[in-house]
C-alpha cells in the first residue's frame, strides 16, 4: 500500500468525513475496518487522506456506519473518484498547495460567500491590481513567476463563465476600496470592474462602510463554500500565517450566521441598473462612485 507523501484538502476532507461518520456510529477504527476487510492501520491512513479507498468499499462503509443520505454518500464518492487534476495543476511548481486547494474547491462550488476586509476578493480582481498586491509581498518573485501567479488568479475566475457558473455573494469592507494597490488608474479600473461584474445575475456585491456598527466583530476575512448540493460545505479562514479549512457543522453555522450579520450591516447590493438619481438612500454603488470621483 503506497502512501501519499502529501495530501490535498479534498483528500483530507474525504478522510475527515469518514472518520466523523465512524465516530457518530460509536465504532473504533478496528471495528470500522472489519466491515470492509480493512485493517486498523489501513483505515487510519484512509481517514488521514494518505491513501485511497475503492468506491464499493466506500459505499459499504457509509451504509455500515448508518449513513443512508444518498446526496451525502454521492458527494463522498465524488471526492474519492475525482482525479484532482484541473487547470490549476500546471501551477504546482510555483504556488503553495493551499492555493491549488482553493482553486479545486472553487471549481466544485455551487455558491461562494466571501468577506474581505483589506483586499478585493481574488475572483473579482483585475490583473494589474493583483500584480500590485504581489509586488507588495515579501516573496522574491522572478518576473516570470509573478506573471504566472497573476494568471493563476485570473484563471480562478473561470468559475463565472463555465457551463454551470458558481454563485458569488461578496461583502467587501470599505477599507479595501481605499487601500492603495497600484496607481490611481489601476484602482479606478478595479472599481469599475466590480461594477461590471455586479451586472452578472449570479454575482452580488455589497460594501460594508466605515460607519457600520460593530466593526471589531468583522475583522477576519473568510470564505464560505457550498458544494455538492449543500452536502459538503467548507469555511476557509485565512490569516497571514496559515489557511484553515473548517467543515464541522458548528463552524459552518457560525460563519453562515456571521455572513448574515455582515449583509445586514453592509450597504444595499451594488446594482448598476439603478441610475444615480434613482438612489433613495446610500448604497454600495453610490459609495463606489464617490470613491471613483476622488481618484
Amino acid at each position: 500500500m503506497a502512501l501519499r507523501t502529501s495530501t490535498t484538502e479534498r483528500q483530507r476532507r474525504l478522510g475527515a468525513e469518514l472518520k466523523k461518520l465512524r465516530e457518530l456510529a460509536g465504532l473504533s477504527v478496528t471495528e470500522g475496518g472489519a466491515f470492509i476487510g480493512m485493517g486498523r492501520a489501513h483505515l487510519s491512513h484512509v481517514e488521514a487522506g494518505r491513501t485511497a479507498i475503492p468506491t464499493d468499499k466506500l459505499r459499504t462503509l457509509c451504509r455500515s456506519y448508518g449513513c443512508t443520505r444518498a446526496p451525502h454518500i454521492d458527494a463522498l464518492v465524488n471526492l474519492s473518484e475525482s482525479p484532482g487534476k484541473g487547470w490549476w495543476t500546471e501551477y504546482r511548481d510555483i504556488l503553495q498547495p493551499s492555493a491549488l486547494d482553493l482553486a479545486e474547491l472553487e471549481a466544485e462550488a455551487d455558491a461562494l460567500y466571501s468577506y474581505e476586509s483589506l483586499f478585493i476578493p481574488g475572483v473579482l480582481q483585475i490583473a494589474d491590481y493583483t500584480r500590485a498586491i504581489f509586488r507588495s509581498t515579501p516573496r522574491d518573485w522572478t518576473d516570470e513567476e509573478r506573471e504566472r501567479a497573476v494568471q493563476f488568479r485570473m484563471d480562478r475566475q473561470k468559475i463565472f463563465t463555465q457551463e454551470r457558473p458558481s454563485m458569488l455573494h461578496a461583502v467587501i469592507h470599505e477599507a479595501a476600496l481605499h487601500v492603495r494597490f497600484g496607481s490611481p488608474d489601476v484602482r479606478r479600473r478595479q472599481l469599475l470592474h466590480l461594477v461590471r461584474m455586479a451586472r452578472l445575475p449570479h454575482i452580488s456585491i455589497q460594501v460594508l462602510p466605515f460607519t457600520a456598527e460593530g466593526l471589531s466583530a468583522f475583522s477576519t476575512p473568510f470564505l464560505l463554500v457550498e458544494s455538492h448540493g449543500g452536502a459538503l460545505n467548507t469555511v476557509l479562514v485565512e490569516t497571514h500565517a496559515s489557511s484553515a479549512y473548517l467543515h464541522d457543522p458548528d463552524s459552518v453555522t457560525r460563519y453562515r450566521s456571521q455572513f448574515k450579520r455582515l449583509t445586514g450591516a453592509a450597504l444595499p447590493r451594488l446594482d448598476p441598473a439603478v441610475t444615480p438619481y434613482e438612489h433613495e438612500s446610500r448604497d454600495s454603488l453610490g459609495l463606489i462612485q464617490h470613491i471613483l470621483y476622488s481618484l
